[in-house]
């Protein structure tokens, strides 16, 4: 694997710790951190500045749909890997 995929999967992973951190000391909820992560992901659904192939979109998009979905899972109480979140993510896509 690629060593950027790597440290792109540590941080990914690493911010699912930090919203989880963030919702258990009451600062955001789950719904708030979810609207945030909505709104990214409108700016660069929008983003027309930018002529980006559906492909380089959908990898712009992915560290995005990981989070949402760990944001369900921590929900549910699950704790799904990364490669679980990443085959989600390849089924939503």
């Amino acid at each position: 694997m690629n060593t950027a995929n790597l440290q792109l999967k540590g941080l990914i992973m690493a911010m699912t710790s930090i919203c989880d951190a963030i919702v258990d000391k009451e600062v955001l909820t789950r719904g708030e951190i979810n609207a945030a992560l909505s709104k990214a992901q409108r700016a660069i659904e929008e983003d027309d500045d930018h002529e980006l192939s559906g492909a380089n979109r959908a990898a712009i998009l992915f560290p995005i749909r990981v989070l949402q979905l760990a944001g369900e899972a921590a929900g549910k109480g699950e704790q799904p890997t990364f490669s679980d979140y990443a085959k989600l993510v390849g089924k939503l896509s």
